[in-house]
């Protein structure tokens, strides 16, 4: 099969102005809005230019935010941090994916010079789809991704996990970047294998996640913006050759009955499938390599809890659950209102934004007792709403728990002794939150 990084851009000079064009109305222009905001002292607008730098303060301003009450009234909408608001926005036919200027002048600019690639965060993806198209196109995924299918996957992970485990052993006494040697190949050996990916292929589908993580975030530079919209070029090139070698060669991965299945006669088209395969196989791993890095470090900051756990191994479970709530691996969402409504007891008109802190409901003080304390016996942990919530509940919700138990499991009951060591760097990305790079020392392996 033809790699990802042999197919051409094949970019013109037009596609080029338009390029410039889009930037500046989706990243430009917002930017600009932003630092204006932030610099009169609007928390939402400060909130979005931190969380690119992926430093703690991230938190602290979602804190400050919850102090202002459980609607925060900014200047670029709304921002919910309470559990009970930001479930309401998620769940309610009040609010649906999308931006109020969608319809308008700048929204019919940015359409005409979108690339015409796929997007995660553009139609038809599942992301931002809604019924009735959104309930066709989940009703046929989530007859090939159901619990059932991924319990059959757990012994295969468990096996993934053993081997990169193995091949890290000789380099126990040197510093290892886990995130590369573990977290990151993990998952993605596991999705790939899904998904029917062949294993020359996978470095490059990891590349591929890495590059076009970004494309979720608001305000990107030009020449992230440009390196993204390659990387999304050059993936849409290859999973179309994917897709075709499948309908060839039909495996028994999930991928080869995504192609297949049908519902009342009717599949998915071309379109619909490269967006659904894409968006599964990126958001398949990426969410899952911020998890075990923010597992990993949570753990090793607390070697208390570690200790529960070492203690009572059917507390891995519940590991999991407490770090989606405490450190997510994606911070934030938004929706749009559809018709006037109220948020919180508040106002909210039609159109307008709002934000749903993902990370600050999971640290409500109202729902968990001593939010900002890691414990791994905490009752109630599995009432974070990481995944999101309502018909936008994450797919893959299932597969990245048991990849987390899987993973955080292995690697601590390996290597007990791991010490992370100066050098830890956070995603300079806005939504998806987790680590780039986390080096660490092994110690002696233990069986």
């Amino acid at each position: 099969m033809t790699s990802i990084a042999d197919l051409p851009v094949g970019r013109t000079l037009g596609d080029e102005a338009r390029a410039g064009v889009h930037w500046g109305v989706a990243h430009a222009l917002p930017t600009l809005v932003l630092r204006r905001a932030a610099g009169r002292g609007d928390l939402q607008a400060r909130l979005i230019r931190v969380g690119s730098m992926g430093t703690e303060e991230v938190f602290d301003l979602v804190e400050q935010i919850r102090s202002s009450g459980p609607l925060y009234r900014s200047r670029l909408g709304h921002v919910a941090t309470s559990h009970a608001a930001v479930r309401h926005v998620l769940t309610s036919d009040d609010f649906r994916t999308g931006l109020p200027t969608a319809d308008g002048p700048l929204g019919r600019i940015s359409r005409w010079s979108a690339p015409s690639t796929l997007h995660p965060v553009e139609p038809p993806s599942l992301l931002v789809t809604e019924p009735p198209d959104h309930t066709r196109y989940r009703k046929l995924v989530t007859r090939v991704f159901t619990m059932r299918a991924v319990e059959r996957l757990r012994e295969r992970t468990e096996e993934i996990a053993s081997d990169l485990l193995d091949r890290m052993g000789p380099r126990a006494g040197r510093p290892v970047d886990l995130v590369e040697a573990y977290c990151a190949a993990l998952p993605v050996t596991v999705i790939a294998e899904i998904l029917g990916v062949p294993e020359s292929d996978r470095g490059q589908v990891l590349d591929f996640g890495q590059a076009a993580a970004p494309s979720l975030d608001l305000g990107l530079g030009f020449r992230r913006y440009r390196s993204v919209n390659r990387a999304l070029t050059r993936f849409d090139a290859w999973l179309g050759e994917h897709l075709d070698h499948l309908r060839r060669n039909p495996g028994d991965d999930l991928l080869s009955q995504l192609v297949a299945v049908r519902e009342d006669g009717q599949g998915l088209s071309e379109t619909e499938l490269r967006a659904t395969a894409g968006l599964v196989l990126a958001a398949g791993f990426e969410t899952t390599v911020n998890l075990l890095g923010n597992g990993i470090a949570l753990l090793h900051a607390h070697p208390g809890e570690r200790a529960r756990v070492d203690a009572d191994p059917s507390l891995w479970a519940n590991v999991v659950e407490e770090t989606l709530r405490l450190d997510p691996p994606v911070l934030l969402t938004g929706r749009m209102a559809v018709r006037d409504t109220t948020l919180a007891d508040q106002p909210v008109r039609a159109g307008a934004m709002v934000t749903a802190i993902l990370g600050g409901a999971n640290r409500d003080p109202a729902v968990f007792e001593d939010p900002l304390r890691f414990d791994v016996g905490r009752s109630n942990a599995r009432d974070h709403i990481s995944f999101s919530a309502g018909r936008h509940h994450c797919l893959g919700a299932q597969l990245a728990r048991m990849e987390g138990e899987v993973g955080l499991r292995a690697i601590w009951q390996r290597y007990p002794d791991l010490r992370l060591e100066p050098g830890a760097r956070r995603r300079e990305t806005r939504i998806l939150r987790g680590f780039q790079a986390l080096p660490a020392t092994l110690g002696p392996g233990s069986r």
